[in-house]
């Protein structure tokens, strides 16, 4: 029994030694560089479009409110007399504050103000600054840009604003759920501008309309105050646009507080 078991265990040895290794071919390690780029390539993607992005969201939402706070901490300005207007049914009257204030134009990248939405979460607010090249739509403590030639807060005309939809932030990331009525409230260092989402459509990047004092109607003179945001769709993509519009409802000074409008995520924002 021990002569078989011997040689058994020599002709497994002298197979195993005579079994050619397999040799690594250019394609194959051509493939195995691909493979790898393309795992790398992935999760930089991954980093890019939700880790960077939420670290961004993060810090332009504190840098707004750090804003906000400056501002509060500022002696207040005098506000003009405020008028009071009768309601039905008995509600307590309304304040009238006047025609709101409007800043002149700033320079490129300055600030503008604070965008506060509602409906985009109860920890939304992103600052607005003039432009909307990359230094300000990409920034780590802005994120929305104004688009030069296009009115200010509260102004007759178009107040137009962009920002990124994904990436970089993504300040107008859920624009396709504004609901008609929905609050869109720009805050200045002057006081609050309170706006009303009305429709949105989706254009082309093309279409440079939706910017004109009147949207879609260039050459037609302004009666409205409206707002314009822009951004791109869909996700991911820069094939359209999406511009969501809302027009004017009301202002008041910063000494009169925010308005109801955002009144409760402003105080739960921490800034009063």
């Amino acid at each position: 029994m021990d002569a078989p078991e011997s040689a058994d265990a020599a002709d497994v040895e002298t197979r195993a030694v005579a079994t050619p290794r397999p040799r690594l071919s250019v394609v194959g390690v051509l493939g195995e560089i691909l493979l790898t780029g393309g795992v790398i390539v992935l999760l930089f993607l991954a980093w890019q479009l939700w880790w960077n992005d939420a670290l961004l969201a993060g810090s332009q939402s504190d840098s707004a409110r750090d804003l906000s706070r400056d501002w509060n901490s500022q002696e207040p300005a005098p506000s003009m007399p405020a008028a009071t207007a009768p309601e039905p049914s008995g509600a307590p009257p309304a304040q009238d504050f006047g025609l709101p204030v409007v800043a002149p134009q700033p320079e490129h990248s300055d600030v503008i103000g604070n965008l506060w939405v509602p409906r985009f979460g109860a920890d939304y607010v992103r600052t607005i600054a003039q432009g909307t090249t990359t230094d300000v739509l990409n920034s780590t403590r802005l994120g929305v840009g104004h688009y030069d030639d296009t009115q200010m807060p509260g102004d007759v005309g178009n107040f137009a604003i962009a920002a990124h939809r994904s990436a970089y932030g993504g300040g107008l990331h859920l624009i396709d759920k504004l609901q008609v009525g929905d609050p869109i409230v720009v805050e200045t260092e002057d006081g609050w501008y309170v706006y009303r989402f009305t429709n949105l459509e989706y254009v082309l990047p093309t279409a440079v309309q939706v910017l004109a004092p009147v949207p879609q109607h260039p050459g037609v003179p302004a009666g409205d105050r409206l707002i314009t945001l822009t951004t791109c769709n869909p996700l991911y993509s820069t094939a359209e646009r999406i511009a969501a519009y809302g027009a004017f409802e009301s202002w008041q000074p910063r000494s009169a507080g925010p308005p109801a409008a955002v009144a409760d995520i402003v105080a739960a924002s921490g800034v009063e």
